[in-house]
């Protein structure tokens, strides 16, 4: 389906781009997350974002779209286990656009494995071209995407006690 490899060449460009826009932010959730030190993930984030940028690119084209998604569903399997490894944890992981300390759930890993799971399967896919309904999709997928992150971002009402 080739709306669905170019939905995710679109969020790996956000994501490289994000990292280009606040890459100081990006370091210290990525060293944080990996447990590298802030330098070495100050420069670590723009090889991520390069990563990520040729990726996105090698989704847009038939000849090279299970190379790009295989590309991307590595960066997204390995951001997903290093989410899981930090569970719990209390820290702005980057996964958004806003600056959250917040503990790190199970929305957020299943977020990054959801997305490296879709790009596995656009590596079984046969290419596609586009048809009339591609814009319709790919800005369908995105608007869905980026409205689960904010659903996602409301704040749990707290529990009450009872005394």
């Amino acid at each position: 389906m080739f709306e669905l490899a170019i939905f995710l060449a679109m969020v790996l460009a956000i994501s490289a781009t994000h990292k280009l826009a606040r890459p100081e932010r990006i370091s210290i959730a990525m060293a944080r997350l990996s447990g590298m030190s802030t330098s070495v993930a100050s420069t670590a984030v723009y090889g991520v974002a390069a990563l990520e940028f040729l990726a996105a690119t090698a989704l847009l084209f038939a000849q090279s779209r299970a190379i790009g998604a295989t590309v991307a569903a590595l960066i997204w399997l390995a951001y997903s286990i290093a989410l899981l490894r930090k569970a719990g944890t209390s820290l702005d992981c980057g996964c958004d656009f806003s600056t959250r300390e917040k503990p790190i759930g199970a929305f957020d890993i299943l977020r990054a494995f959801g997305l490296s799971s879709l790009a596995v399967l656009v590596t079984l896919m046969p290419a596609t071209t586009a048809t009339i309904i591609t814009p319709f999709a790919i800005f369908g997928f995105l608007a869905l995407y980026l409205a689960m992150g904010e659903l996602a971002a409301i704040p749990k009402p707290q529990e009450r006690r009872v005394s």
